[in-house]
Parts: structure tokens; sequence; C-alpha cells
């Protein structure tokens, strides 16, 4: 008998593919599914390697099964923000993957001191996104917010400028 096809075909490189293994690992001990839907969206944005909005997605889950639609994609992000495994840049509209989350166990005991925190330089030439996790600023916003007796648990930070290849060209 012969061997029966997948019903998914493999549409991501290895690399890809081991980032998704990753976060399918994050999301069973936070006792949650990876579904094949939020795999997928998530692969796109790991593969589209820039922001992607809403609308970019859809158009690209579209292509691969016809009959997703808006509600869908974004009841999507909303749990894979959660989780920490993609990020909102609101100065794009757009949505990136959280190289942090994905490249180490993220702390998420909101009763600690952790804070998910990244920074993100935008390019306003190419719109290209870099992200960024400098302890120090983390320390300085921690200090300012103590004085006030407040707790961050999740800080975002987006920069404009221009990168270095914009800057070159």
């Amino acid at each position: 008998m012969a061997d029966r096809a997948p019903t998914v075909p493999h549409l991501f490189p290895a690399e890809v593919e081991r980032l998704l293994d990753r976060a399918d690992a994050l999301c069973g001990r936070r006792h949650v599914k990876l579904t094949a839907l939020r795999r997928q969206i998530l692969g796109l944005l790991l593969e589209a390697g820039a922001p992607l909005g809403a609308y970019d997605l859809l158009q690209r889950l579209q292509a691969v099964q016809g009959n997703a639609a808006p509600p869908t994609v974004y009841r999507t992000l909303e749990f894979l923000m959660e989780f920490g495994l993609i990020h909102k840049i609101e100065r794009l509209s757009a949505f990136v993957p959280c190289t942090h989350t994905l490249g180490r166990a993220p702390c998420h005991d909101h009763d600690s001191e952790c804070v998910h925190a990244s920074q993100f330089l935008i390019c306003r030439v190419c719109s290209g996104v870099t992200e960024l996790e400098d302890p120090a600023i983390v320390a300085a916003i921690k200090a300012a917010t103590k004085n006030v007796s407040f707790r961050p648990q999740h800080l975002t930070v987006e920069i404009e400028g221009v990168c270095a290849r914009c800057a070159a060209g």
C-alpha cells in the first residue's frame, strides 16, 4: 500500500520549520495549542522577513487555503501576540515574529519582576524593522515606573530613523 500524501504541503524552509517547532513546544508548556492555522500564519510571518499587515497575511494565507477570512486572521494574530510569539508594530500597523521568544524560553509569570520588553528600530526609508532587547533600557523604565508604584508587564518601544543600509545608499 502506498504512503498517503500529507494533507498540508511542506511550505516553509527548514529554519522556519525549526522556529515553528520551538513555538509549538512553547505553546505546549503553556497548555495551549499551536493549531495548524496558527502555525501557518506564524510561518508566513517568519518566512516574510519583513513586517506584514493583517490583509497581507490574509492574501498569503488565501494562496495556501482559499477559504481564509479576516476574522480568522485577526483571532490568530491576537493569540500569537497574547503568547508572545509575535509583536504588533503600531507605527506600521503590521506584525513581526518575536525573535527573542523564539530564541529562548520567555518569562510570562506576571507576578514576578519579569517584563517582556522589546525595542524596535523602524527605518523610515525601507520600513525594515530590527528587534532589540536592551537590558539598560528596560532597567531605566523599571526604575522610572517604580517611582510611581507601577509594575510593567509588557514593554514595547518603537524608534524611527534610517537603517545603515538606507543611510549608505
